[in-house]
């Protein structure tokens, strides 16, 4: 979809689009066949400054909340899509955020919105969440300071006042959030920035929590 800087790409996943036969999936889309489950929440999730959305934390989350009943949109920025690798500054970032929002809460109005996303990801989504209409936001692999750099902390991002959940691995050289009134931390053991060998266990802590606010379909 166009922005104000630029084409930006969103892949929608709802429950069920994924269930059943080829045949099944084909129906659904055709409109024939079984109606698929309506979703009890959205989940939008951007991806990391020099990544894509299928990272593997991002893949697994997005598995987990379907499985919970809840749509997933992950939200490739227009920089990446022009097929860049150095992220855009914050301000551009934000507004193609906000103007991706804006299609995708008119698309599924009346849901509760959760924002998201991993690493600069998270970092968009803590900034334009008031802005957005959003219920709560997730962060994955929250880079709360530069590598090296404690002394540059952006733990202030996170403290929009909406329930937040922040997944880190205890080993990210970009440092792990501590536990603030609203904002809920959980550390993986031995994990780096990527999550990568915890990527299941952060599915499961997202769906855990969006559950717990109703936001999910217990498991």
């Amino acid at each position: 979809m166009e922005t104000g800087r630029g084409p930006a790409r969103i892949e929608v996943t709802r429950p069920g689009d994924d269930a059943g036969t080829a045949d099944d999936r084909a129906q659904r889309r055709s409109g024939a066949g079984a109606r698929r489950p309506a979703p009890v929440a959205l989940l939008v999730l951007g991806h990391g400054a020099g990544g894509d959305v299928d990272a593997p934390d991002l893949v697994a989350t997005r598995d987990a909340a379907l499985a919970a009943g809840v749509a997933v949109a992950l939200v490739t920025q227009p920089y990446r899509v022009a097929g860049r690798r150095a992220p855009a500054p914050a301000g551009h970032l934000d507004e193609a955020w906000r103007d991706v929002l804006a299609v995708l809460t008119a698309e599924f109005a009346g849901l509760p919105l959760i924002v998201g996303g991993r690493s600069s990801g998270a970092r968009v989504a803590c900034r334009t969440a008031g802005d957005v209409g959003a219920s709560g936001i997730v962060a994955l692999a929250f880079p709360l300071h530069p590598p090296g750099k404690p002394d540059r902390s952006r733990a202030g991002e996170l403290l929009t006042g909406l329930p937040t959940l922040v997944v880190n691995g205890d080993r990210d050289p970009f440092g792990v959030p501590e536990a603030t009134p609203g904002v809920e931390v959980v550390v993986l053991p031995g994990q780096r920035h990527d999550l990568r060998g915890g990527r299941e266990d952060a599915g499961r802590a997202v769906v855990t929590w969006l559950a717990a606010r109703g936001w999910a379909r217990p498991e």
